[in-house]
């Protein structure tokens, strides 16, 4: 166990991480040259596309140190806030952290929280200053506001770089020579952890585990406590490009069990594995579970696929598990899936994941935040659909979800960033100066605010420079209404949304225009209006296509043309009683775009 060394990786979006990681899998010829490729490790099509990690993926490789050598148990982590779930669970299977800053751009929010994260844990923090090699690069500068941050000596601090591989073998002689072994007893009953899992159609759910205490060998029969299923362990082995079977796994070893688990609901990421025979008695205490930010609503576009969507959900959930769901039904979409993630790009990312992997051609719902309603009875309801929210005559009073929005710009767009946030009803808290030209702002602010747009218009107002981080500080009292979208005097829940009554009035203006650009007209005139209770606040009239009924009347008495014009009427008005008006995709989404 003292040549074992676990370890994660820790950085803001785009600071270099997965090129780093592709350096140290070189320079410790775990790949070949000729199987090597860019970012190695983010193995979806999607994160090679859009240069984000969404998956943690962990890799072992073999260095040798002093003519020793030593395994090196790597987990590569995502830098975006909505991922955070993954670098808490990567944290918790480690005992060191590299923490990457980028030499030209310095420390941003997420940086800092990930690095709170690996404090709370008692990680060893390594940290290295990449993109040593950019013209930009402003080395005495960042190593200053590292060693403010961590308190570090600065000699400590590593100048690297992802690209040239300047720096990685000073890297890997300090991840050997900081980082602490393992504890743990190789003779002691079995615990290890899972912290991660993934579908295979072949073989059933791979679960990934760290062992904490004990071995575990192929062929052994095991118990998961949490949902005190047991399983035969037909493979184990170790994590290395591909899978590398191996007769047993014991304490302080990252591996993988294959089990024939063919039920995606019985696997847990954060469960205890123990041996049948010698079981241990405590759980390892994992990490808390997932609290979702925002929830949408998940429909298949026929009908039909409800039971597909289903299986997709379930399986995306093992390699995904911040992905929460329970069945609903629309009036307008029939039925499907209320969702909850983590965030705009975790739900953006679901869904073109069951796109790509599933082939489910998906609609999404507004997304809205969970809302606590208080009855008149004394009641307390949970709300994360409009649809669930109490009359008027019932409600008493309604808390929304508050965050602590932590925002690092560059001092000349305190302006901008500063009134966005008062836009979004936001209250500054704290500004401080970390240098002379960057700010640190603190503001507390609703989080069905940050759920749209903003993250988009923060980034345009700063010129991609402000970095944003937030977390929940619990419900306050707000004046909220339900705003009702109606299409002919017909309630289209899926696009109801619960709002700011101050907001109210724009909103429903805003969205009855976008819908009336958006849906197709009919042989009837569609009314869509906005409304709050039995008040409609706004309308707009998608008006019918005509034929020229009039066109072969040419002069004569005008009562003529008048005869026609009614008949058509009449047929206009029976058709709009038996016409259905069909809402097109991009209407739901629309919401989301109202400032474009």
């Amino acid at each position: 166990m003292k040549h074992i060394r676990n370890f994660c990786i820790i950085a803001h979006i785009d600071h270099g991480k997965s090129t780093l990681a592709d350096r140290l899998l070189q320079m410790t010829n775990t790949i070949t040259e000729r199987d090597f490729k860019d970012q190695i490790l983010d193995s979806m099509d999607l994160e090679r596309e859009r240069g984000i990690t969404i998956k943690s993926h962990a890799i072992q490789m073999d260095y040798i140190h002093e003519g020793e050598k030593y395994i090196l148990n790597l987990i590569d982590t995502p830098g975006h806030v909505d991922f955070s779930y993954e670098v808490s669970r990567s944290i918790a299977a480690c005992e060191g952290a590299l923490l990457i800053v980028d030499a030209s751009q310095g420390i941003e929010a997420q940086t800092i929280s990930n690095l709170y994260l690996a404090l709370e844990h008692d990680l060893v923090i390594i940290p290295v200053l990449n993109k040593m090699d950019l013209p930009g690069a402003m080395p005495e500068e960042v190593a200053d506001q590292i060693t403010d941050l961590i308190g570090c000596d600065p000699d400590e601090i590593i100048p690297a770089s992802g690209k040239t591989g300047a720096g990685v073998e000073q890297i890997l002689k300090a991840i050997v020579e900081r980082i602490p072994p393992p504890t743990g007893d190789p003779e002691a009953p079995l615990q290890a952890l899972i912290f991660d899992s993934m579908y295979n159609p072949f073989r059933g759910v791979i679960a990934y585990f760290r062992v904490y205490h004990g071995k575990l060998a192929e062929g052994e029969h095991v118990k998961f406590m949490n949902t005190k299923k047991h399983y035969h362990a037909d493979e184990v082995g170790v994590l290395k490009i591909s899978q590398h079977p191996r007769k047993e796994v014991s304490a302080g070893d990252v591996g993988y069990i294959i089990s024939g688990i063919k039920d995606a609901r019985e696997v847990k990421v954060g469960d205890t594995i123990t041996q049948v025979s010698r079981p241990t008695t405590n759980a390892i205490k994992g990490f808390e579970n997932v609290k979702p930010m925002v929830f949408a609503g998940i429909y298949p576009v026929d009908t039909d696929d409800f039971e597909e969507l289903r299986s997709a959900m379930e399986k995306l959930q093992l390699n995904d598990a911040s992905l929460t769901f329970e069945p609903e039904s629309s009036g307008a979409l029939g039925f499907g899936f209320r969702c909850g993630f983590l965030g705009m790009l975790h739900m953006e990312i679901i869904q073109e994941r069951l796109e790509r992997e599933f082939d489910m051609t998906v609609i999404n719902t507004v997304p809205n935040v969970s809302y606590i309603a208080h009855t008149k009875r004394g009641d307390k309801k949970i709300v994360n659909n409009p649809s669930d929210m109490p009359g008027p005559n019932e409600l008493e009073s309604i808390e929304e979800p508050y965050i602590s929005a932590q925002i690092i710009t560059k001092s000349e767009y305190v302006g901008p960033v500063m009134s966005l946030c008062l836009d979004k009803r936001g209250v500054v808290k704290n500004q401080v100066y970390l240098t002379t030209d960057r700010v640190e702002m603190t503001f507390e602010m609703p989080l069905a605010e940050i759920v749209f747009d903003f993250y988009d218009r923060l980034k345009t107002i700063s010129r991609g420079y402000a970095s944003f981080d937030y977390h929940p500080i619990g419900y306050k009292p707000s004046d909220l209404i339900k705003l009702d979208i109606l299409l002919n005097g017909e309630h289209v829940d899926a696009l109801s949304a619960l709002i700011h009554r101050n907001n109210s009035f724009d909103f429903g203006k805003r969205i009855c225009a976008k819908l009336r650009q958006l849906i197709p007209r009919q042989q009837f005139d569609i009314a869509i209006q906005a409304g709050i209770g039995a008040k409609i606040i706004a309308r707009e009239t998608v008006k019918a296509l005509r034929k020229d009924v009039t066109a072969k009347c040419y002069g004569g008495d005008i009562s003529r043309k008048r005869k026609l014009l009614e008949k058509q009427k009449k047929g206009k008005k029976r058709m709009r009683q038996v016409g259905n008006v069909e809402i097109p995709q991009q209407a739901f989404m629309a919401v989301l775009k109202l400032d474009d």
